[in-house]
């Protein structure tokens, strides 16, 4: 697979694995809070500050925790299918 190759898979393994981490994360802080997720932090009579503060923690957290898995496994699957890791990933000691 070529280097545009590796950034579509990468990229898109990324972005879609983002947009499930946060699906996620919106139905279990419902389930767990019994609250449906903040949709508007800014408004400041429906979420309070812990609250809205609380919500982009976990989901940044969950959010880039996923999407650092799926360009990891990219990585990996390129390693195996072309026996060595993409160029964007080696190391320039220069």
């Amino acid at each position: 697979m070529g280097s545009l190759g590796w950034k579509v898979l990468g990229t898109g393994g990324a972005v879609l694995a983002g947009a499930v981490a946060n699906r996620l994360v919106t139905k279990v802080w419902k389930v767990a809070s019994g609250r449906p997720a903040p949709s508007d932090p800014t408004n400041q009579d429906d979420v309070s500050w812990k609250e809205a503060l609380l919500f982009a923690a976990v989901t940044g957290f969950v959010v880039q925790a996923a999407r650092v898995a799926a360009e990891r496994k990219t990585a990996q699957y390129q390693a195996r299918s072309a026996g060595r890791q993409p160029k964007e990933l080696l190391r320039s000691d220069s």
